[in-house]
C-alpha cells in the first residue's frame, strides 16, 4: 500500500512562509522603516530564495501535492505583485509596466486553470523562468538602487557615481539598470504569454472546440 504525502511537508511549508513574506515586506517598503531598502530587498530575496527551494524540494523528495500546485504559483504571483505594487506606489516602478507583468500572471492562471478542468496540465516553458530572474534582479535594483548608488561612490569616490546621486532617478545608475531588466521582464512576459497560449491550444483546443460542435449540433437539433 502507498504511503501518502503528508500535506504540510517542507515544500508546502516554504511555499506558505513565501506568502506570509509578503505583508511584511510591502510593511517595510511603504513605512519606509529605518534601513527600509536593505531589510526590504532581504526580505524579497529570501522570499525568492524559498521559490527555488520548494519546487527542488518537492520534486526530489517526491512530496508533490494538490495543495503545493496551489500554494507555489499562489505565493509567487503574491510576491511579484506585492513588490512591484508598492514600487509604483513608491513612484520606483513604472504603472504600465507592472500591468502589463501581472495582467500576463492573472492570463496565465485563468488559462492553467481551464487546462486542469479538463484533466490536462501544461508544462512551464523556459521563458517563464527567464522572466522570474529578470523580475526578481529588476526588484531588486529598483528597491536597493539608490542605496547602491551610495555605496559605490563610497568605495570608488568617483565623481560620476556621485553625479548619480545628486540626479537621483531617473538617472541613477542602479535604479536605471532596474528599469532596463523591467523592460526584459515585460518582453519575456509577452513572449512567454504568448508561448503559454499556444501550448494551451494544442493541448486544451481540440475538446474546447469538440465541446463546442457537441453544443451547436445539440442547439441545432433543437431548432428542427
Amino acid at each position: 500500500m502507498r504511503s501518502r504525502t503528508p500535506v504540510m511537508n517542507l515544500p508546502n511549508v516554504l511555499s506558505l512562509a513565501r506568502i506570509l513574506m509578503v505583508p511584511v515586506l510591502v510593511v517595510v517598503l511603504m513605512t519606509k522603516v529605518t534601513n527600509h531598502e536593505v531589510i526590504g530587498v532581504l526580505v524579497f530575496w529570501a522570499a525568492s530564495i524559498t521559490d527555488a527551494l520548494d519546487g527542488y524540494f518537492a520534486r526530489r523528495w517526491k512530496q508533490v501535492t494538490t495543495l503545493g500546485k496551489l500554494l507555489d504559483p499562489l505565493a509567487d504571483k503574491l510576491l511579484v505583485s506585492g513588490a512591484l505594487i508598492s514600487l509604483v506606489e513608491l513612484n520606483l516602478a513604472p504603472a504600465w509596466m507592472t500591468f502589463i507583468i501581472l495582467s500576463r500572471e492573472f492570463a496565465v492562471t485563468g488559462l492553467r486553470g481551464i487546462a486542469s478542468e479538463e484533466g490536462l496540465t501544461i508544462p512551464a516553458g523556459t521563458i517563464g523562468k527567464w522572466k522570474m530572474g529578470f523580475q526578481v534582479a529588476a526588484i531588486s535594483c529598483l528597491i536597493l538602487g539608490p542605496r547602491l548608488d551610495y555605496w559605490l561612490f563610497e568605495w570608488t569616490h568617483k565623481d560620476i557615481f556621485h553625479l548619480f546621486i545628486q540626479l537621483n532617478r531617473p538617472y541613477s545608475f542602479f535604479w536605471g539598470m532596474g528599469v532596463l531588466l523591467l523592460w526584459g521582464a515585460v518582453i519575456l512576459a509577452i513572449w512567454s504569454a504568448i508561448s503559454y497560449f499556444h501550448g494551451f491550444w494544442k493541448v486544451v483546443g481540440p475538446s474546447i472546440m469538440a465541446e463546442d460542435g457537441r453544443l451547436t449540433g445539440h442547439k441545432d437539433s433543437e431548432g428542427h
